[in-house]
Order: structure tokens, then sequence, then C-alpha cells
């Protein structure tokens, strides 16, 4: 998917950068494949805010995507690229032989009227979703299980992928877009290829109405406020807060561990992100 230049017309239009969508070929979502997505505005059950600078956007209808990928055997044919406005990803449409209809992440280069299959006895091809076991070493994969059959976490947003580094003892290594490096049980399925729609990290918004109409509201900086208001509020001019950054609550907000102690997981992290 290409991206596009505006002329500065406007303030708004002066840095905007914009996708074409000449991939898209289905403006409408299918039928039966959505449902209604309430904007809780970071709030949780209690109506208490628990994500702040959240409210108000555009309304949308989720798409149900497959992550799964359980059809094990049963060929589909691509019969669309849609766009997802809930996610950086695009979907593509599967039209599966026994009549069924499924959304999918579209893999970068799946094209409309391929043939896309899961399950162990499928080629490691673009779109296929196969057992970690059954994927050639130092191949790009995504949409990752962590749990089989509980359908993929990993590696879902735009442009991102996993490399199969080894396999041995039951567990598969994966380098993550992070640079994290972890073991995968191998019976975990993965879908071959990387998540297209990978010039999403050039987009510019150009305005801040184009955050607001994605439900993002503004974000003011502490050394902005009163000292009623922000511990790293008040002072005399211009100041950069004169302390170690932190949250309106006063909670230390930079070089602090944020992984929980004693996680079962952490077994399996060979080398960390950082």
């Amino acid at each position: 998917m290409g991206l596009k230049n505006f002329k500065p017309t406007s303030d708004g239009q002066r840095h905007h950068v914009a996708q074409t969508f000449d991939e898209i070929t289905k403006q409408r979502p299918e039928r039966g494949l959505t449902e209604a997505r309430k904007r809780g505005s970071g709030r949780n059950n209690a109506g208490r805010i628990t994500v702040r600078h959240r409210g108000g956007g555009a309304k949308t209808r989720y798409r149900i995507v497959d992550f799964r990928r359980d059809k094990i055997g049963i060929p589909a044919r691509v019969a669309a690229i849609a766009y997802d406005p809930n996610r950086t990803a695009n979907l593509a449409l599967l039209n599966y032989v026994d009549g069924e209809k499924r959304y999918i992440l579209a893999p970068d280069g799946l094209l409309v009227g391929a043939l896309v299959l899961s399950g162990p006895d499928a080629d490691p091809s673009v779109g296929n979703a196969i057992p970690l076991e059954k994927v050639p070493l130092g191949l790009f994969v995504h949409n990752i299980e962590l749990v089989p059959g509980r359908g993929g976490v990993l590696a879902r947003s735009a442009g991102n992928s996993c490399q199969v580094m080894a396999r041995e003892g039951g567990f598969a290594t994966l380098r993550l877009p992070s640079g994290e490096v972890r073991r995968v049980n191998v019976h975990c399925m993965a879908t071959v290829g990387m998540v297209g729609n990978a010039e999403w990290g050039k987009v510019e918004f150009g305005k801040a109405g184009r955050k607001r109409w994605m439900g993002i509201r503004p974000t003011v900086r502490g050394v902005a406020m009163n000292p009623v208001d922000h511990p790293m509020g008040g002072g005399e001019g211009r100041t950069s807060g004169g302390g170690h950054p932190r949250s309106p609550w006063g909670q230390l907000a930079k070089g602090g561990k944020t992984r929980q102690r004693r996680k079962t997981s952490t077994k399996f992290i060979v080398k960390r992100r950082k």
C-alpha cells in the first residue's frame, strides 16, 4: 500500500501523509463477520478511568478475525482484501470450499484469488498456517500462538513478523520484533509471512483532529500543570520539573521494571529485548 502527500493548503495538510488504500478491494465489511463495539472511554466495569486520554472517536464495528486458523485441511480462496478500522493491519476475506467465510490478518504479498490452507500438511507458503515444527528454519511467521489451540497472540500488527531460529526439545526459538528471543511450543500454529500494510509506520496524521477520530484525547504535560494537579507542576518560569519524572500519583515513571516478578513464562525467554 502506497503513501501520498498533500499540498500545504492548510496547517493540517502541510505535513499530512496518508495511505492510498490501493490494496483494498472490498469497501463494505462482510455481513455476519462484524459485531457491535462499545467504547468504554478508558473505563473499567466500575466506571473508573483506568486508561487516560480516551474518549469520543468515530463509531466502528468490530471485525471478527480468525486467529486460531483451526479449519485444518480445508482450502480457502482469498476473496478480498479489506480495511479494518480497529487495527493497523488489513484483513483478508477467505471463502472456504465448505461455504464458510472468515477474516484473517492479510500477510504481505497475499493476493486476491490465492489459495491458503491450515494444518501440518500445508506448504510453508505465504498465508498458510502450520505448526512451528513444520516451519523451515530462518522463515518469517506471524500470528503465533503461545498455547496450542488458543489462537495467535504474537506479531499481529502491521509489518511485524518473527523469525524461526532453531528447534530443540519440543520448543522452537523465535526472534520477536522487539529483539527478544524466546522459546515457543512446536505444536503452536503460526502463519507464514509478514503482516502486510508495513507503510503504516510512515503515516503522518497532520492534525490533532485525526487523533480525535481515533478516540484519543489530548495529553497535557505534567510540568505545564500547577503543583496541586501534578507532582511535576509549578515553579517560577518554565521548568522541567526539577525531579525525577513521575505519574500524577507520585509513582516514578522511568527506569523501573514493569514485568511481574516470578512470572511463569520467564523461563521461556532466552534473551530479553533490552
